[in-house]
């Protein structure tokens, strides 16, 4: 029997033995995989340092020493002051790095606010020697009147209405009588605890470039944890 081997027309088909199918789109492989992690987990770490950096120079803690600010503070809270909220920069000084007009003296701007009338603020006391700030209410603002006198203090003439302090001051000031008032880029503080505590009455006004923040926040003991209240009445009272 004879078999004829028929033309189909149809070219033969190289073949591989091993052919491999393409990946699918958006695949990666496993290296690239490890770059993107890598590079994600380097992101993270850097963002995590910048953040971390940029509140602690922003809020900072403080443990109370002492009972000068009793019965609203007690020896060893633990406190977080807000050092951005008295941010402060000479405009003079910026704007003498540039070509032209010299100009004399200071021009101060607050990004947001000075110092007000019952913050409870951190601060480097003047005229003391000490290696820990203090931490004081601010009560008298640049040019006020300030004096104690009959248990009372007085800002501007008017007393001050205080339901927040211990007790009420037993001591004059000024102690030769009249009025103290309160020089350009300084505060008059007291501590809440009149008859216990070194402030103003004692080492003067504060200037303004020796206060570190304000108190705003206490954390430890649990029991205290909260928002420092800001005494707004006590500015109501001296007509601010």
């Amino acid at each position: 029997m004879v078999y004829e081997e028929r033309d189909t027309g149809r070219l033969p088909v190289a073949r591989s033995a091993a052919t491999t199918p393409p990946p699918p789109a958006g695949a990666e492989s496993a290296p690239a995989r490890k770059l993107t992690f890598l590079r994600e987990l380097t992101e993270t770490v850097l963002l995590t340092l910048i953040i971390f950096v940029a509140v602690r120079n922003l809020v900072v803690n403080y443990r109370v020493d002492g009972e000068s600010m009793y019965p609203n503070l007690h020896n060893g809270q633990y406190l977080l002051v807000n050092k951005a909220v008295y941010f402060h920069f000479d405009l003079n000084a910026a704007r003498n790095l540039l070509p032209g007009q010299h100009r004399q003296g200071e021009d101060v701007v607050y990004l947001f606010h000075t110092p007000e009338r019952g913050d409870i603020i951190v601060l480097d006391p003047p005229n003391v020697h000490s290696d820990k700030p203090y931490i004081k209410r601010v009560i008298a603002l640049p040019g006020e009147t300030v004096a104690v006198r009959g248990d009372k203090v007085y800002v501007n003439g008017q007393p001050l209405a205080e339901p927040y302090i211990a007790d009420p001051p037993h001591y004059p000031y000024p102690y030769a009588g009249g009025e103290f008032v309160v020089p350009e880029g300084t505060v008059f503080v007291m501590g809440d605890n009149r008859n216990n505590s070194s402030d103003s009455h004692i080492f003067g006004p504060v200037p303004l470039d020796n206060v570190i923040g304000k108190a705003f926040f206490s954390y430890l003991p649990l029991r205290d944890a909260g928002l420092i209240p800001h005494e707004r009445y006590a500015k109501a009272q001296a007509g601010q």
